[in-house]
């Protein structure tokens, strides 16, 4: 499966990509919003694992910047985030249905083996490029 994972930070971001990609994913790893949208474009993501805490635009505009997109529109997102769920008890519908996260890990209670299964529950969606 071809991830776009958004960390910010270096060390977990290197951390995730060796263990995702010993589970057979690929992967493109991007710090930030814009450059993730640029990836996104040249690497067609089947998911995106994406940290809200980002620097210069919040992982929730790189949502709404990821949804405006009609081909992007049914590529599922995994929020991997130090974000609280408590942070999103009046917004969690809006999370989900317009912008399509499909699950929440909460960072710091999630070993790094549940990230993983996570992931394989995730079905890539057909795209025209393999």
């Amino acid at each position: 499966m071809r991830i776009l994972l958004i960390e910010p930070d270096y060390v977990l971001a290197e951390t995730y990509f060796k263990a995702l990609a010993a589970a057979g994913h690929r992967l493109v790893v991007c710090a930030g919003a814009q450059s993730a949208v640029l990836a996104a474009d040249q690497h067609k993501p089947d998911l995106v694992i994406l940290e809200l805490q980002l620097v210069e635009h919040s992982g929730i505009e790189f949502l709404y910047e990821f949804r405006s997109y009609p081909e992007w529109q049914n590529i599922p997102v995994l929020l991997h985030t130090v974000v609280p769920l408590a942070e999103f008890n009046t917004s969690w519908e809006l999370l989900e249905h317009e912008l399509g996260v499909r699950r929440y890990l909460y960072k710091p209670h999630t070993r790094l083996s549940e990230l993983i299964e996570q992931v394989a529950q995730f079905t890539p969606v057909a795209s025209e490029t393999p």
